[in-house]
C-alpha cells in the first residue's frame, strides 16, 4: 500500500484574519507539519485555491449578491464567497508556517474562471480534472486500491471534505484525520459532511494514529 498525506488548502486567506477564514484554521499547522515528519509517506501533496481577480464564484462578480448566497451555474448550484486566494496576492500564498517544503506534488484548483473547484480530484462540474487522480494512480502501479490517501487541512465541509470524497469516487483508500480538519459550517454542514463521508467508505482517525497506520 502507497500512503500519501493530501495537505488542503492551507493558505492565508482560510486562516485568521484572512478574507474567508475557517475558525481556528491555524490551530492544525503544528499537527499536520508534524505527520510531514513521519516516515512512511510515498507522496506529499499540496493543494491551493488559485482564482483569477473577478472569480464566478466571488459575490463581487454578482449584481445583488451576498456573501453566501447562491447562484445556479451551468453545473449546477454554486455557493458565493468574498473574494479569496487571489492569483498573485499574499492571501493565495501557503502559510509561513506551515511545512511546505515537505510536498513533492502541488495541485492549484479554482483557476478556471468560470468553474469552481472545492475537490483537489475534480473541479464543481463533476468533470473537469485536476490531474490528480491519474497522478496517484500511477504511484500505484496503474491500480487506485494500492494507494492510501489521508487528507487533512480547509474546510472540513468542503475543499477538504469533498477531496477524500472524490478520492475514494477515483477507488482510492482514503483516511480523514478529523482532528487535523476544520470547516466553515453554514447551516450545519460540517456535521452533513461527517456523514457524507462515512457513508462514501471514508475512514476517519486521529492525528495520533497515523504513524501506526503508515509504519
Amino acid at each position: 500500500m502507497k500512503n500519501v498525506l493530501l495537505i488542503v488548502d492551507i493558505q492565508n486567506d482560510f486562516l485568521p484574519g484572512g478574507a474567508l477564514a475557517v475558525a481556528d484554521g491555524d490551530a492544525i499547522i503544528p499537527g499536520v507539519n508534524a505527520l510531514t515528519e513521519l516516515e512512511g509517506w510515498d507522496s506529499i501533496v499540496l493543494t491551493q485555491d488559485f482564482h483569477p481577480a473577478g472569480h464566478s464564484s466571488f459575490a463581487s462578480a454578482h449584481d445583488g449578491k451576498a456573501v453566501y448566497d447562491t447562484v445556479e451555474m451551468p453545473y449546477g448550484t454554486q455557493s458565493l464567497w468574498p473574494d479569496h486566494c487571489v492569483i498573485g496576492t499574499p492571501g493565495a500564498e501557503f502559510a509561513s508556517t506551515l511545512n511546505s517544503d515537505a510536498a513533492n506534488v502541488v495541485i492549484r484548483k479554482g483557476f478556471r474562471m468560470h468553474i469552481d473547484s472545492y475537490s483537489a480530484f475534480m473541479e464543481n462540474d463533476g468533470e473537469t480534472s485536476t490531474g490528480l487522480a491519474g497522478t496517484l494512480t500511477d504511484l500505484g502501479g496503474g491500480d487506485p486500491s494500492k494507494v492510501r490517501v489521508f487528507v487533512v487541512g480547509l474546510a472540513t465541509d468542503f475543499c477538504a471534505g469533498y477531496s477524500a470524497v472524490d478520492a475514494r469516487n477515483a477507488g482510492f483508500e482514503v483516511v480523514a484525520v478529523r482532528d487535523l480538519m476544520r470547516g466553515i459550517d453554514i447551516d450545519g454542514s460540517i456535521d452533513a459532511m461527517w456523514e457524507q463521508l462515512r457513508d462514501a467508505g471514508v475512514e476517519i482517525v486521529a492525528s495520533s494514529d497515523v504513524a501506526g497506520m503508515i509504519g
